[in-house]
């Protein structure tokens, strides 16, 4: 198996001021401008997904949509996986098995706190926290590679790049 990298992303700050269920919630202004620059470090990093899994909730749709755009990627070919709303370790870990099979370079995009649980999953390290201990902030991209491929097994990926917006 070669070299795989999984690019896990959290979606960008939703706006709490809206009267709508949790699945219908937008990004909020920050959240907008979060995504696009977001969209930009991906690019200048040269981190162009082939295969981009996304939550089907409007604020991760929004995150990924705006991704896409700066990164030049159709966004019809987005899967939309139902899985990953309100998603546990274990429903996260079978998305990425399952939908890295037959990526080189895959996005994932979804909530907390299945995302930190998952990145923790992977990691071979432990990672910095912010002054408030989170780990994967609003549109935060924790950038993992995996020597021999993308399996269900903790501890088999490394972090090589985890940015957040707020830190750019």
């Amino acid at each position: 198996m070669t070299k795989q990298t999984l690019i896990i992303m959290r979606h960008a700050k939703s706006d709490w001021s809206t009267n709508v269920e949790d699945f219908n919630r937008p990004l909020n202004k920050r959240g907008f401008k979060d995504a696009e620059k977001m969209g930009t470090w991906l690019k200048k990093q040269k981190l162009v997904p082939d295969v981009i899994v996304s939550s089907p909730a409007k604020r991760a749709k929004q995150t990924i949509k705006i991704v896409c755009e700066h990164l030049g990627k159709d966004v019809k070919g987005i899967i939309w996986d139902e899985r990953i709303y309100e998603a546990g370790l274990d429903d996260l870990v079978n998305v990425v098995t399952e939908h890295g099979k037959k990526a080189k370079h895959m996005l994932l995009a979804g909530h907390n706190p299945g995302l930190d649980h998952l990145v923790n999953h992977f990691s071979q390290d432990r990672l910095p926290r912010t002054a408030a201990g989170k780990l994967m902030t609003t549109a935060a991209i924790a950038v993992m590679e995996f020597q021999n491929g993308i399996t269900d097994k903790q501890g088999t990926g490394k972090v090589v790049k985890l940015a957040r917006p707020k830190e750019l």
